[in-house]
Protein backbone atom coordinates (compact mmCIF):
# COMPACT_ATOMS: atom_id res chain seq x y z
CA UNK A 1 0.00 0.00 0.00
CA UNK A 2 1.42 3.78 -0.76
CA UNK A 3 0.86 6.33 0.96
CA UNK A 4 -2.09 7.76 -0.70
CA UNK A 5 -4.11 4.38 -0.60
CA UNK A 6 -2.89 4.57 3.42
CA UNK A 7 -4.30 8.28 4.18
CA UNK A 8 -7.97 7.07 2.04
CA UNK A 9 -7.78 3.90 3.97
CA UNK A 10 -6.92 6.13 7.36
CA UNK A 11 -9.70 8.71 6.51
CA UNK A 12 -12.29 6.36 5.37
CA UNK A 13 -11.89 4.23 8.53
CA UNK A 14 -15.03 2.71 10.13
CA UNK A 15 -15.61 3.68 13.91
CA UNK A 16 -14.20 0.72 15.88
CA UNK A 17 -13.77 0.32 19.90
CA UNK A 18 -11.49 -1.98 21.30
CA UNK A 19 -10.66 -2.71 24.83
CA UNK A 20 -8.35 -0.60 26.99
CA UNK A 21 -4.76 -0.71 25.95
CA UNK A 22 -2.59 -0.71 28.64
CA UNK A 23 0.26 0.51 26.49
CA UNK A 24 -1.93 4.02 24.88
CA UNK A 25 -0.11 5.77 27.92
CA UNK A 26 3.45 5.05 26.69
CA UNK A 27 2.63 5.54 23.34
CA UNK A 28 1.33 8.91 24.60
CA UNK A 29 4.52 9.12 26.02
CA UNK A 30 6.85 8.60 23.02
CA UNK A 31 4.51 10.98 20.91
CA UNK A 32 4.85 14.36 23.40
CA UNK A 33 8.16 13.54 23.78
CA UNK A 34 8.64 13.88 19.92
CA UNK A 35 6.57 17.00 19.73
CA UNK A 36 8.32 18.34 22.59
CA UNK A 37 11.34 17.95 21.61
CA UNK A 38 10.56 19.29 17.99
CA UNK A 39 8.31 22.43 19.01
CA UNK A 40 10.06 23.17 22.71
CA UNK A 41 9.03 27.01 22.45
CA UNK A 42 5.83 26.67 21.14
CA UNK A 43 3.94 24.10 22.83
CA UNK A 44 3.29 25.31 26.52
CA UNK A 45 2.03 21.67 27.85
CA UNK A 46 0.97 18.26 25.98
CA UNK A 47 -1.53 16.68 27.44
CA UNK A 48 -3.62 13.15 26.85
CA UNK A 49 -7.27 13.27 26.48
CA UNK A 50 -9.65 11.00 24.96
CA UNK A 51 -11.39 7.77 26.04
CA UNK A 52 -7.26 5.98 25.63
CA UNK A 53 -6.11 8.38 28.58
CA UNK A 54 -9.10 6.83 30.87
CA UNK A 55 -8.11 3.45 32.66
CA UNK A 56 -10.24 0.77 31.07
CA UNK A 57 -12.56 3.44 28.74
CA UNK A 58 -12.63 1.61 25.72
CA UNK A 59 -12.01 3.17 22.55
CA UNK A 60 -10.93 3.77 18.93
CA UNK A 61 -7.19 2.62 19.15
CA UNK A 62 -6.16 6.28 18.21
CA UNK A 63 -4.07 8.51 20.47
CA UNK A 64 -5.74 11.66 21.14
CA UNK A 65 -2.84 14.01 22.02
CA UNK A 66 -3.59 18.04 23.16
CA UNK A 67 -1.08 20.22 23.01
CA UNK A 68 -1.36 23.91 24.56
CA UNK A 69 -0.14 26.81 22.76
CA UNK A 70 -0.11 31.07 23.93
CA UNK A 71 -2.62 31.56 21.05
CA UNK A 72 -4.41 30.08 17.55
CA UNK A 73 -2.32 32.88 15.61
CA UNK A 74 0.55 30.41 17.56
CA UNK A 75 -1.32 27.29 16.74
CA UNK A 76 -1.56 28.82 12.81
CA UNK A 77 2.26 29.04 12.61
CA UNK A 78 2.81 25.69 13.61
CA UNK A 79 0.57 24.33 10.72
CA UNK A 80 2.97 23.79 8.17
CA UNK A 81 5.97 22.72 10.66
CA UNK A 82 3.36 20.29 11.74
CA UNK A 83 2.58 18.66 8.13
CA UNK A 84 6.31 18.77 7.60
CA UNK A 85 6.69 16.50 11.25
CA UNK A 86 4.55 13.20 10.25
CA UNK A 87 0.58 15.08 10.24
CA UNK A 88 -1.73 15.35 7.59
CA UNK A 89 -5.30 17.45 7.92
CA UNK A 90 -7.73 18.93 5.87
CA UNK A 91 -7.67 22.73 5.26
CA UNK A 92 -10.91 22.94 4.45
CA UNK A 93 -11.61 21.32 7.92
CA UNK A 94 -9.64 23.15 9.72
CA UNK A 95 -11.53 26.49 8.32
CA UNK A 96 -14.06 25.81 10.08
CA UNK A 97 -12.68 25.66 13.49
CA UNK A 98 -12.61 28.94 15.67
CA UNK A 99 -10.97 27.11 18.69
CA UNK A 100 -8.30 24.59 17.61
CA UNK A 101 -6.74 23.05 14.77
CA UNK A 102 -6.60 19.48 14.00
CA UNK A 103 -4.21 16.74 12.69
CA UNK A 104 -3.43 13.35 12.58
CA UNK A 105 -0.79 10.75 12.27
CA UNK A 106 -1.69 7.55 10.09
CA UNK A 107 -0.19 4.04 9.90
CA UNK A 108 -0.78 1.44 7.42
CA UNK A 109 -3.99 2.47 6.59
CA UNK A 110 -5.11 3.50 10.15
CA UNK A 111 -5.55 6.37 12.10
CA UNK A 112 -2.36 6.14 15.36
CA UNK A 113 -3.03 9.72 16.57
CA UNK A 114 -5.53 13.03 16.48
CA UNK A 115 -3.55 16.08 17.58
CA UNK A 116 -5.68 18.78 18.68
CA UNK A 117 -3.87 22.74 18.99
CA UNK A 118 -5.51 25.06 21.26
CA UNK A 119 -5.25 27.69 23.27
CA UNK A 120 -3.53 26.64 26.26
CA UNK A 121 -5.45 26.85 29.54
CA UNK A 122 -8.15 28.52 27.46
CA UNK A 123 -12.04 27.38 27.61
CA UNK A 124 -11.65 24.48 25.77
CA UNK A 125 -8.30 22.90 27.03
CA UNK A 126 -10.33 23.25 30.96
CA UNK A 127 -13.67 21.14 29.19
CA UNK A 128 -11.01 18.66 27.66
CA UNK A 129 -9.13 18.15 31.26
CA UNK A 130 -12.21 18.25 33.22
CA UNK A 131 -14.02 15.60 31.08
CA UNK A 132 -11.10 13.45 31.33
CA UNK A 133 -10.59 13.63 34.97
CA UNK A 134 -14.26 13.42 35.53
CA UNK A 135 -14.57 10.07 33.88
CA UNK A 136 -11.11 9.09 35.47
CA UNK A 137 -12.38 9.47 39.15
CA UNK A 138 -15.98 8.72 38.75
CA UNK A 139 -15.78 4.81 37.86
CA UNK A 140 -19.98 5.03 37.38
CA UNK A 141 -20.09 7.72 34.94
CA UNK A 142 -17.22 6.01 32.95
CA UNK A 143 -18.96 2.80 33.16
CA UNK A 144 -22.40 5.11 31.59
CA UNK A 145 -19.91 6.60 29.24
CA UNK A 146 -18.57 3.18 28.01
CA UNK A 147 -22.10 1.63 27.55
CA UNK A 148 -23.04 4.92 25.54
CA UNK A 149 -19.81 4.75 23.00
CA UNK A 150 -20.74 1.07 22.22
CA UNK A 151 -23.54 1.77 21.72
CA UNK A 152 -23.49 4.67 18.99
CA UNK A 153 -20.10 3.14 17.74
CA UNK A 154 -22.66 0.02 16.93
CA UNK A 155 -25.18 2.61 14.89
CA UNK A 156 -22.52 4.98 13.40
CA UNK A 157 -19.87 2.60 12.14
CA UNK A 158 -19.36 4.26 8.82
CA UNK A 159 -19.99 7.73 9.99
CA UNK A 160 -17.03 9.64 12.39
CA UNK A 161 -18.87 12.62 12.67
CA UNK A 162 -22.26 11.60 13.61
CA UNK A 163 -20.05 9.24 16.70
CA UNK A 164 -18.83 12.02 17.86
CA UNK A 165 -21.91 14.68 17.91
CA UNK A 166 -24.00 11.81 19.18
CA UNK A 167 -21.59 11.55 22.13
CA UNK A 168 -22.18 15.92 22.56
CA UNK A 169 -24.70 15.69 25.27
CA UNK A 170 -23.05 13.44 27.45
CA UNK A 171 -19.67 15.28 26.86
CA UNK A 172 -21.40 18.50 27.96
CA UNK A 173 -23.38 17.00 30.96
CA UNK A 174 -19.73 16.82 32.58
CA UNK A 175 -18.14 20.24 31.46
CA UNK A 176 -21.16 22.33 31.07
CA UNK A 177 -22.72 23.67 34.61
CA UNK A 178 -26.14 23.46 34.92
CA UNK A 179 -26.17 20.72 32.14
CA UNK A 180 -28.96 17.83 33.31
CA UNK A 181 -27.06 14.70 33.54
CA UNK A 182 -30.06 12.58 32.90
CA UNK A 183 -30.58 14.27 29.57
CA UNK A 184 -27.38 13.23 28.62
CA UNK A 185 -27.51 9.56 29.13
CA UNK A 186 -30.31 7.77 28.04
Amino acid sequence: MNEAQSLQQAIDEPVRLVDYDPAWPTRFDAECGRLLRRFPAELLDVQHIGSTAIPGMPAKPIIDVMAGVASMAVADALFEPLLGFGYVTSVEFNATLSDRRWFMRHAHGQRTHHLHVVVYDGDLWRKRLAFRDTLRSDAALAVRYAALKRELASCHREDREAYTRAKGDFVRSIVEPGWDHGRAVR
